[in-house]
């Protein structure tokens, strides 16, 4: 089976979900471009690519994507399945157009999506370029309404587990977590951690303005940067002392920081989904988030192995912290039930979906 893959940009769960899919398929990947600058690139991937890369060259219009008129080239071959990732990206939008023209069968991939009140133009645009397949790949529920909403057929939308945790990764908890916090110099008794890019839409000031309605004895430890001019001030006029800010730190750095923590919370004002939510549900971590998290809200249920909260509420997400430190006999049924979530959401497992999927597509043409 000859597959092929169009996205933007290589990102470390991409080259490991495109690694264990060419185990049942033959792969080629193109990309519109081999980095986005807008995030750090300090991630090495030491795995042969066991797929065939085609780094597409083009004019480049954002960071992350760019306008590759070769792609047209590349979509004459032979393909038994062609799936478009970046269905927004210029390049995507040519893949479609040109695939619809000439009446090829193609698939669109979306990592997930949220409805928006878009005007009457955006509407439409984003409208006839997703209603172009023939069939579509969704994250969930919520991304197959959105597809839904912008003209996909649901009867033809296939949900997988998306992820970037393989199975192996799944539950390695058996650490002595005073002597990694030690290492890691965290003095705290209990310990809260939030993992992103430091930028407005996820919201790390909501969870810096709870630091204030927390307990004396829990920790705060944001990751992924330095700390804004709005974060300080907040910090100053608020007077707080339990907010840790780290930079950016590699997987395998970051791991450390998710075995020494017993909660995680994502405040997001938008994630179309959020792998950092796969990732701590790994590591047993149980997860608070918005319900503008897509991840979340695909993978939480409420009180079980996380919660949901309506977004910019920085007194129920200190409420929330403070309950489930309060329940202190409930945090290990909870840190299982974590793990057990993240166990259905492997890479492996998204593989085979995908393969399952593309099979039965085969087998109606």
């Amino acid at each position: 089976m000859k597959v092929l893959y169009i996205t933007n940009v290589p990102s470390p769960y991409r080259v490991d979900f495109f690694n264990e899919l060419s185990q049942y398929c033959d792969l080629t990947v193109a990309y519109e471009k081999r980095k986005s600058s807008d995030r750090d690139i300090q991630w090495k991937n030491k795995n042969k690519r066991a797929y065939i890369e085609i780094f597409l060259t083009g004019i480049a219009v954002r960071e992350d994507a760019a306008v590759c008129l070769g792609v047209i080239k590349l979509l004459k071959m032979q393909w038994d399945i062609i799936v478009i990732s970046g269905y927004a990206t210029p390049t995507g939008m040519v893949a479609i157009t040109y695939l619809s023209a000439i009446g090829k069968k193609f698939g669109i991939s979306a990592d997930g999506g949220m409805i928006k009140n878009d005007n009457g133009i955006k509407y439409k645009i984003k409208r006839w370029f997703i209603s172009k397949a023939s069939w579509w790949l969704s994250t969930g529920k919520v991304t197959t309404e959105y597809l839904g909403y912008y003209g996909a057929q649901t009867s033809r939308v296939f949900e997988y587990p998306f992820a970037s945790v393989r199975e192996s990764d799944i539950g390695k908890v058996d650490v002595k977590k005073n002597d990694l916090r030690k290492d890691l110099g965290i003095s705290e008794k209990l310990v809260v951690i939030s993992v992103g890019q430091f930028v407005e839409r996820k919201g790390f000031d909501i969870l810096i303005k709870s630091c204030s309605l927390l307990r004396g004895d829990i920790g705060v430890y944001i990751i992924g940067g330095r700390p804004t001019e709005q974060y300080n001030k907040i910090i100053e006029e608020l007077k707080l002392e339990n907010i840790n800010f780290i930079g950016f730190k590699t997987q395998e750095e970051l791991k450390k920081y998710y075995l020494a923590a017993d909660l995680f919370v994502l405040p997001t004002r938008e994630d179309i989904w959020g792998l950092v939510v796969n990732e701590a549900m790994a590591f047993g971590l149980p997860v608070i988030t918005t319900n503008k998290c897509v991840a979340g809200l695909s993978m939480i249920t409420d009180g079980k192995n996380g919660w949901i909260i309506p977004v910019e509420e920085h007194a129920v997400l200190a409420d929330k912290i403070n309950v489930f430190f309060r329940n202190e006999d409930k945090i290990q049924e909870m840190n299982s039930e974590a793990i057990e979530t993240a166990k259905e959401y492997s890479i492996e497992k998204m593989a085979l979906k995908h393969i399952e999927i593309f099979r039965m597509l085969l087998q109606e043409n």
